[in-house]
């Protein structure tokens, strides 16, 4: 998929470089060029064609999420202090 991308901006990038080249062409008509045959067209076959990874993704992703496992339960986990606040002693002294 990649290759056919670059393919074709470097197919408009050579339509708009004669452009810019031609005597009675323009810079602008060839950045006009640019955008609307390459860059353009380009984006929008790119978008189109991720989005079933974009969507497997997302569900992946909200499957995650639901499994019990990925939610740890904050009660099974032991309250420690790290370091003993000013004026307290640690455990255990």
């Amino acid at each position: 998929m990649w290759i056919v991308a670059i393919a074709w901006i470097y197919v408009a990038l050579m339509m708009a470089l004669a452009e810019a080249t031609n005597p009675q062409g323009s810079y602008l008509g060839a950045i006009v060029t640019f955008l609307f045959y390459g860059v353009a067209p380009t984006a929008l076959v790119m978008y189109l064609l991720g989005a079933p990874g974009r969507r497997r993704a997302r569900r992946q992703a909200e499957a995650e999420a639901a499994t019990p496992s990925a939610q740890a339960d904050a009660s099974s986990l032991a309250a420690r202090d790290a370091i003993a606040s000013v004026g307290e002693k640690p455990d255990g002294v």
